[in-house]
């Protein structure tokens, strides 16, 4: 393994970490405003961040060729508005649980995705990697689908296509060399919170929120948003879309941890093995031949 390759899985991992750790202050946040509202707020804080800096490092050049506007606009739709927003509107349709539990498909997405659009085939010890992943996420979370919500579980999976088409999108446009982290983070974030942002406050109106509540969705934009997409796109110059959708499986793992020490929520001999499977899978994912 290169260090180039250890650095971007080291990113890669920090950032699951993060988005895990927002489980936790999105709990808090929503007992005074509502998911979308609660979404929108935070990647406008995080648009309003990066747009500024990649204009400035002269990144707006590459919207000048009305075909690249359409490139940013297509990741921001994908993996903002129907990944990010779909899956808030899954979870008023579905528990937690079945919503988390759906969306560690996505891998299965990316896979038939990038071998079509990317040409990078798993390897066999891959596939056996996410096998072992799914096998500890369907473990885990062992309880039939509560609230038997066909629609819910439509939208789930859109949300995770939506995803996995942001990632294997954002990874051709790395392969061709055609923008770097900053910029493509920056426009498809923009694109896609413009519309997230006018579809939640038409139907939702501009929440009032408290200090705390400012609190929470400044901490939200800035780091586990702005900060974290910009990392994450630039370990997905170095990861395959497939090894990093598989790494982003870990956070079932973390946000049992998290809920565990923060939210009072029960851990058991019972779920660590599940979990036990999930690092495990992911780990082989990560190994070269």
């Amino acid at each position: 393994m290169s260090r180039d390759h250890l650095v971007a899985i080291l990113e890669a991992f920090f950032v699951t970490f993060l988005w895990s750790s927002s489980y936790v202050l999105v709990k808090v946040g929503l007992k005074e405003m509502s998911p979308l509202s609660l979404v929108a707020l935070r990647y406008v804080v995080a648009s309003l961040i990066l747009l500024p800096l990649a204009l400035r490092r002269g990144e707006g050049e590459f919207l000048r060729d009305s075909r690249n506007v359409g490139k940013m606009v297509a990741l921001g739709l994908s993996g903002y508005t129907v990944a990010q927003g779909l899956q808030c509107l899954g979870l008023f349709y579905l528990p937690a649980v079945s919503v988390t539990f759906i969306l560690n498909f996505t891998p299965l997405i990316v896979a038939v995705l990038g071998v079509v659009a990317l040409k990078e085939y798993p390897r066999l010890h891959q596939l056996a990697g996410m096998c072992l992943v799914l096998a500890g996420a369907y473990l885990y979370f062992n309880a039939p689908l509560m609230g038997d919500s066909l629609l819910g579980v439509v939208i789930t999976l859109i949300s995770g296509m939506g995803w996995g088409s942001y990632l294997v999108l954002g990874r051709l446009l790395f392969v061709r060399g055609e923008l770097n982290p900053l910029g493509l983070t920056a426009f498809s974030m923009g694109f896609g919170t413009l519309l997230l942002a006018l579809v939640a406050f038409s139907m939702e109106g501009f929440p009032s929120v408290s200090l705390t509540g400012w609190g929470i969705i400044l901490w939200l934009g800035v780091v586990n948003t702005a900060l974290a997409f910009f990392l994450w796109n630039h370990a997905l110059q170095r990861l395959e879309a497939f090894e990093i959708s598989v790494l982003q499986n870990t956070m079932l793992v973390q946000i049992a941890l998290l809920s565990w020490m923060f939210l009072g929520e029960s851990l058991t001999l019972a779920k660590l093995i599940p979990m036990a499977l999930v690092f495990v899978g992911a780990l082989v994912v990560q190994m070269r031949r």
